[in-house]
């Protein structure tokens, strides 16, 4: 389990520091119904980051068994996935440049009030980006190539969703637990998200599927 867990953990924090359910974390939780919303778009990402990792290792697991073939497709497939993370970052860079980003986008800004069932669908949502999707696929082929038995990779699923989760996880029951002293915090980092979240989710990216590029190079 050890060789998938190095592998994994990259993928999970590159996943966790997203930039987009961290925000609409914060403005969930500034909102009046911060704590139905917020335990809505909590179970949202935790079951939608669960679902994805879960198919991506399924579909990793029904790529051809013959161990030879099998490995020398995983890391065809890693240095694929690697490239695109390298290039999705690169546009992302470019296309913040050239609209002197910074800015939010506007579908956030109501997102606290639109009720538990579409935040919910939001959450699950949101899992279905490009960038979540190919974290998803390297982690779940990380899973997959290591041959582990069913009780090890479903701990590593179980592990992946809980880092990959816990930025949406921890401010919300934190929040709820604590509102009065974690509002002001919640206020300069929205602040502090929209001038700075785009960079270093990008950068994360670019860094992390230079990582993946390299395991399958060298697997």
């Amino acid at each position: 389990m050890g060789p998938a867990l190095v592998h994994l953990v990259p993928l999970a924090l590159a996943a966790a520091l997203s930039s987009v359910p961290i925000t609409a974390t914060i403005f969930i939780l500034l909102s009046e119904s911060r704590t139905s919303s917020g335990f809505a778009f909590l179970a949202g990402t935790v079951l939608g980051t669960f679902a994805a990792l879960t198919l991506a290792t399924v579909a990793g697991q029904a790529l051809p068994r013959r161990p030879r073939q099998h490995a020398d497709l995983v890391e065809g497939l890693e240095v694929v996935l690697g490239i695109v993370m390298v290039l999705l970052g690169v546009m992302t860079l470019a296309h913040r440049t050239r609209s002197r980003g910074g800015r939010v986008p506007g579908w956030l800004d109501g997102i606290g009030s639109v009720g538990t069932v579409p935040v919910f669908g939001i959450g699950i949502a949101l899992n279905l980006r490009p960038k979540s999707l190919l974290l998803a696929a390297a982690a779940g082929l990380a899973i997959s190539g290591a041959n582990l038995p069913s009780d090890e990779n479903l701990v590593l699923v179980v592990l992946y969703t809980a880092i990959a989760s816990c930025t949406v996880v921890v401010p919300i029951v934190v929040t709820v637990l604590f509102p009065r002293q974690m509002e002001p915090r919640l206020v300069s980092a929205k602040g502090w998200i929209a001038a700075h979240s785009t960079v270093v989710g990008a950068t994360i990216l670019i860094l992390v599927g230079g990582f993946v590029t390299g395991v399958g190079l060298t697997g």
